[in-house]
């Protein structure tokens, strides 16, 4: 192992919603102890995720996930945050790798070199990895958010802005958890004279 180079995929779960932080995760893949069946998460079914997550974090050599808040979006903007939450997701790698690959086309600030790769969750194995633990963290806490605010279905939409989620923030207005620099947030608190 010693003369190999360790390299760490990383990518992030979650910057389209209306609601919630956005995710990130950083994977170190241990070459001796392959995971079958990654991919892009966006293209597995929820079990699959679930299951390859599992099996992700037993048979990788490091993983580390993070995130950045609905308020660091709200004040940094999403792209900054998601780089954040990126940049904090290999610091808290317990293994630093040599080098590291991103999914997408900017780069968080690292101390190591770092290259982005465009569709990288399909193409770079430590990459689809990386997108299956920050979805399925983000997932778990979608979960959570729907059972601490029933009147939104958060297990289905995700925080996504949902037919679904849009009536809902129409009825019941908008919760703590959303980012108001995102419309119709934004025009919500705009028309209500809260911005």
């Amino acid at each position: 192992m010693d003369d190999e180079i360790i390299i760490a995929g990383v990518d992030e779960a979650g910057r389209g919603p209306l609601a919630g932080p956005v995710f990130a995760a950083a994977v170190i893949l241990d070459p001796l102890r392959p995971i079958v069946g990654l991919a892009d998460s966006k293209v597995l079914s929820a079990s699959k995720r679930d299951s390859l997550y599992i099996l992700i974090k037993e048979a990788a050599l490091s993983w580390s996930i993070a995130e950045a808040s609905v308020e660091e979006i709200d004040e940094l903007n999403i792209l900054q945050a998601t780089l954040l939450a990126m940049q904090r997701a290999v610091n808290g790698l317990p293994i630093q790798p040599d080098e590291v690959l991103v999914d997408g086309n900017r780069l968080p600030k690292l101390s190591m070199p770092a290259q982005a790769i465009v569709k990288g969750d399909s193409k770079v194995q430590a990459i689809s990895a990386a997108s299956i633990l920050a979805k399925v963290e983000r997932d778990k806490l979608m979960v959570d958010y729907h059972q601490n605010y029933p009147d939104f279905a958060f297990h289905l939409h995700k925080g996504y802005g949902t037919k679904q989620h849009l009536a809902e923030i129409e009825q019941f207005g908008f919760l703590a958890v959303h980012r108001k620099t995102f419309n119709p947030v934004r025009t919500l608190l705009m028309r209500q004279g809260k911005l």
